[in-house]
């Protein structure tokens, strides 16, 4: 299908650009959304002449959306959720759930289809997502998905706390194995009576 772009499509143009997209594409997001026309003779007119207030309306939405880009571009969010040894949450990170933490952290104004998030986040880290101010206006916030806000502040600093715990835990193995048994228990040198001695006293206890 032909269409008349209203707005700046990433990948397609911008206002007034005709361009050919899938029927589909254009039936269920991109006219209902009033972000193009059907490329038609009339519609061909009818933009011509509004094209002027179309463009100072857009003008006037992108120096909008600059104007608030300085105070979320490099925003982290932090969002503590369950998850696994592996880092595997138990259910994943939504659009909305970015949405609702950048509303806690004073940002108003970004709905869910400004969030650029491609799929679902399913697992702990510093995941960078995209949010769209404008077609125009495109900046970047940083999720920060822990298990604590300890492991949050670790993440943010670079550390991999996953890693981090599986070094811990080989290291507490390695610890573990090398402790002495208890017949190694006595420093070295004690005569052998005493050993006996404490072994019989242990035993009667």
């Amino acid at each position: 299908m032909e269409i008349i772009l209203l707005e700046r499509i990433e990948k397609l143009g911008g206002i007034g650009d005709v361009v050919t997209v899938k029927n589909g594409f254009a039936r269920n997001f991109l006219l209902p959304n009033n972000k193009a026309l059907r490329a038609n003779e009339a519609n061909r007119k009818l933009f011509e002449a509004n094209r002027s207030k179309i463009e100072a309306d857009n003008a006037e939405r992108r120096t909008d959306a600059e104007g608030r880009a300085s105070g979320i571009d490099g925003q982290q969010v932090v969002l503590i959720r369950q998850a696994s040894n592996t880092g595997q949450l138990y259910g994943s990170v939504s659009v909305r759930d970015i949405v609702d933490a950048l509303v806690e952290n004073g940002v108003e104004g970004v709905g869910k289809a400004m969030i650029e998030l491609e799929r679902p986040i399913k697992a702990l880290g510093l995941v960078d997502v995209k949010v769209k101010l404008h077609p125009e206006v495109i900046v970047t916030v940083s999720v920060n998905v822990a298990r604590s806000p300890d492991e949050a502040e670790m993440q943010k600093q670079g550390i991999d706390v996953i890693a981090a715990m599986f070094e811990e835990e080989q290291a507490e193995a390695v610890a573990t194995a090398l402790e002495p048994d208890s017949e190694d228990e006595y420093e070295e040198g004690t005569p052998p009576s005493e050993v006996a001695a404490a072994d019989a006293e242990g035993e009667e206890a």
